[in-house]
């Protein structure tokens, strides 16, 4: 396994093609991408879920307004499976994988490679894990509203 390479696993209580829109449209990403302390306004993020289409953001830190944009070019789009990207600044890349674990829930795998060495830093990581956990709120109140 390349030294620079990332793996999280998490389970939603949620259903796969839910997971997956919510990765894949902006009026869901504005609710949770990004780390606690972060917001990502919805006119920030770009999504064209396709093979060679462009995914773009751009994170605001609540406290002294900096920004951190971020795009990125899809390299598989396959609906509610898999979604992988590489991003252009740093070329690390994304894939994230979503299977079905019954009707209601759905495991995420995530694995990131060519992972810049900043990143590789525990306490980077435990702000990623912090977006994980948002989404894991977000997806716990668009479940329940679909049931």
């Amino acid at each position: 396994m390349n030294k620079n390479t990332l793996r999280f696993t998490r389970t939603f209580e949620a259903p796969r093609q839910l997971v997956f829109n919510c990765m894949t449209d902006p009026e869901h990403l504005t609710h949770f991408w990004g780390p606690i302390g972060v917001t990502t306004p919805l006119d920030t993020i770009t999504v064209d879920a396709r093979v060679g289409g462009v995914f773009t953001t751009v994170m605001v830190n609540d406290g002294d307004g900096s920004s951190y944009p971020t795009s990125a070019r899809y390299l598989e789009v396959n609906p509610p499976e898999r979604l992988s990207w590489i991003e252009d600044h740093s070329g690390m890349t994304v894939t994230i994988t979503f299977t079905e674990l019954g009707t209601h829930r759905t495991q995420v795998d995530i694995e990131q490679t060519n992972v810049p060495a900043p990143m590789m830093d525990p306490a980077a990581q435990a702000g990623f894990l912090t977006s994980l956990d948002r989404f894991d709120t977000y997806l716990a109140q668009q479940a329940g509203a679909n049931r």
